[in-house]
């Protein structure tokens, strides 16, 4: 048993690092050879791993968790988090595209400008930074007067309109919604009635705002 756990321990931790080493786009969007690859990996890592019995893989399963949560521990520690996290790197600074960081980090410029052009900047000028985060996302900061204009560029009060919450979906009462705004069944059955509806059952999705207990309601029309 004691030699099952340390095999299984350090097959984790060597699929770690070899995922760790595939670099972040794998992380982020998985082409077909990054899915090969990982997948290819998940195989070669823990079918080398004998299990006999159903203890043995509850253990097991036990242990991999325990060693998760414990690197997930580590992690916090400011001086272990860009080794465990890693480090955000720059690939685009001033309208600049730096081939140094896209290279260390095998980011291809394919994907890269793929990604700016879903983000809705096709046009690398427009871009002040954009930064591979170390989950595998791109955050991109547009230039300072392309940012898109708010109310508080205006000097413009704006009234909160409150959060709307589910109380219905497909016709079954979200219980838990209705007391975190100190509602009931019975309220929301008169609600309904007052708008009309009497079968909860017909309703698709009804939510009430949390700031004046307003109802929003969508019933289900047999006819789509």
């Amino acid at each position: 048993m004691f030699i099952f756990l340390v095999k299984s321990i350090f097959i984790y931790i060597v699929f770690v690092l070899a995922v760790k080493i595939l670099g972040k786009s794998a992380l982020a969007q998985l082409t077909p050879h990054d899915f090969g690859a990982i997948l290819f990996l998940s195989y070669l890592a823990f079918g080398s791993i004998k299990i006999e019995g159903v203890m043995e893989g509850v253990i097991g399963i036990i242990v991999i968790t325990c060693v998760h949560l414990f690197i997930s521990k580590l992690s916090l520690l400011n001086w272990l988090n860009p080794f465990i996290i890693g480090k955000p790197t720059i690939l685009i600074k001033h309208s600049k595209i730096i081939y140094k960081n896209l290279r260390k980090s095998r980011y291809p410029l394919a994907e890269l400008l793929s990604n700016l052009r879903t983000s809705g900047y096709p046009d690398i000028q427009n871009i002040e930074y954009a930064i591979l985060e170390a989950t595998g996302e791109i955050s991109i900061l547009p230039k300072e007067e392309l940012v898109p204009i708010t109310p508080k560029h205006l000097h413009m009060k704006v009234k909160y309109h409150g959060l709307p919450i589910a109380v219905v979906i497909e016709g079954k009462v979200q219980k838990y919604n209705l007391k975190l705004i100190n509602k009931n069944e019975e309220w929301l059955k008169q609600e309904l009635k007052a708008k009309g509806n009497h079968q909860i059952k017909d309703i698709f999705y009804a939510s009430v705002r949390d700031t004046d207990n307003s109802l929003t309601v969508n019933t289900i029309d047999v006819n789509d």
